[in-house]
C-alpha cells in the first residue's frame, strides 16, 4: 500500500481547497471540483457539502478511484469511504478547527450528517 509522504500530508493539508476529480468508467477523468480538504494525523479526508446526492460524491462512486491537486501535490487517489463513529468526531473538528473563518453556514453543513455520510479518505495510488 502506497503512503502520503510527511510533505503530501503537510501540503495537502495546509491547502485552503482540493480539486477533485473521479474517474469514470472507461477511465477518463470527470471535471474537476474544488472542495475543502482536512488531514487527521496521518490521513486526509473529503465530504461533500451536499452529501451523497452531489454530483461529484455520485462520480466517486462508480470506480472509487480518480485525481487530486491541492498545495501544489498533483496525485492519483483511491477513495475510500468512512463510516466510522470515532473517525467522523475527529474529522469534524479538524473542518471546524480549520475553517472557523468562514460562515457558518459554510462550516456547519459539513459537520452536518448528510455531509458525514458522504466522507472519504483519500489513498495515495502509485
Amino acid at each position: 500500500m502506497t503512503t502520503w509522504t510527511g510533505t503530501e500530508l503537510t501540503k495537502i493539508g495546509n491547502a485552503e481547497e482540493l480539486d477533485i476529480q473521479s474517474l469514470r468508467g472507461d477511465g477518463t477523468l470527470r471535471k474537476p471540483t474544488t472542495i475543502w480538504v482536512v488531514r487527521v494525523g496521518d490521513e486526509l479526508y473529503v465530504r461533500a457539502y451536499r452529501g451523497r446526492g452531489g454530483a461529484w460524491f455520485r462520480g466517486v462512486l462508480e470506480r472509487h478511484e480518480g485525481h487530486i491537486r491541492a498545495g501544489g501535490v498533483d496525485k492519483d487517489v483511491t477513495f475510500v469511504e468512512v463510516s466510522d463513529e470515532a473517525a467522523n468526531g475527529q474529522i469534524d473538528a479538524a473542518y471546524r478547527t480549520k475553517y472557523r473563518r468562514h460562515d457558518a453556514q459554510y462550516v456547519d453543513p459539513m459537520v452536518a450528517p448528510g455531509a458525514r455520510a458522504a466522507t472519504l479518505r483519500l489513498e495515495p495510488r502509485g
